[in-house]
């Protein structure tokens, strides 16, 4: 579709687009249907997130809750995967900059609460690798489509760290404590279809159905009753809320942990693709 300008429901001229995002640069957008936004993680390393893309994808929601024309957002991944997660060069510097630690346990609390508070509905579309902030994304989606072989992992304690971000608010409440603690505890991966039969995600299709029918789905919602929809969302999402100090605990252990040793042998595993090492400290 031709990002022109145009005229939301009360007659305003709006931007096209390309103007409305233009400060989000890190991801492709485009408009598939009427008042349906796409959002599409487009980068090297099976979209993996740089400081950038982090940033970026914490604030878009607060940009797309006021945006007049957007009544649904879809998030979906390019190519072979979702998203791969920090990339080396974020999680590098997390290690040994405390500003950049700083930063980022921010705008990871952000990115949790600005898709929880933004109003319009976000659906995701997950395909192959899921692991990081893009899946943070993902799973905190209003509605999440996943693919059957997608390959979902959280990864922080293979990293080293604790499991902050969005894991352990979301996924309690998601698959229960007992699936939670295990998949969190062991960073085992868990297929599309084993996510959707614990209740992780909400829909599992084929894989190469996946952004098909998130964008179905998208339609649906963006032809509904649209206030009914918003205010909904708005009910659920006090579960969340209620539990606000969980993901504070979780993501300052996170980033506590980045400042220790466990989070370098952590991160030099990955690179040299090897088991990790970990000697840190073992009280508390």
């Amino acid at each position: 579709m031709a990002l022109t300008s145009m005229r939301d429901d009360l007659g305003v001229t709006i931007a096209p687009i390309s103007e409305r995002y233009s400060a989000f640069d890190a991801f492709k957008f485009d408009q598939p249907a009427p008042h349906v936004l796409r959002i599409t993680l487009d980068g090297p390393g099976l979209n993996s997130v740089d400081h950038r893309a982090h940033a970026q994808l914490a604030d878009i929601w607060l940009t797309i809750d006021r945006d007049s024309d957007t009544r649904v957002a879809v998030l979906q991944g390019a190519g072979k995967g979702f998203s791969a997660g920090g990339n080396f060069e974020l999680l590098n510097d997390m290690l040994n900059d405390e500003a950049v630690r700083l930063r980022v346990m921010r705008e990871a609390r952000d990115l949790v609460f600005n898709i929880i508070n933004c109003s319009k509905p976000v659906v995701s579309a997950i395909h192959g690798p899921a692991v990081g902030a893009g899946l943070v994304a993902g799973l905190m989606a209003d509605i999440s489509v996943v693919g059957k072989n997608a390959k979902i992992v959280d990864g922080h304690t293979r990293l080293g760290v604790t499991a902050g971000d969005h894991a352990s608010l979301a996924w309690p409440l998601l698959c229960g404590m007992a699936k939670a603690k295990y998949y969190l505890l062991t960073c085992e991966s868990l297929s599309g279809e084993e996510a959707e039969r614990i209740g992780l995600a909400s829909v599992c299709v084929d894989d190469d159905k996946v952004q098909e029918r998130a964008l179905e789905i998208a339609v649906q919602l963006a032809n509904g009753a649209q206030s009914a929809i918003r205010w909904t969302k708005l009910s659920l999402n006090h579960w969340y809320r209620s539990q606000s100090a969980i993901l504070d605990a979780s993501v300052a252990y996170e980033i506590l942990g980045f400042a220790g040793p466990d989070a370098r042998e952590g991160l030099a595993s990955h690179m040299e693709k090897r088991e990790p090492r970990f000697n840190g400290p073992t009280s508390e």
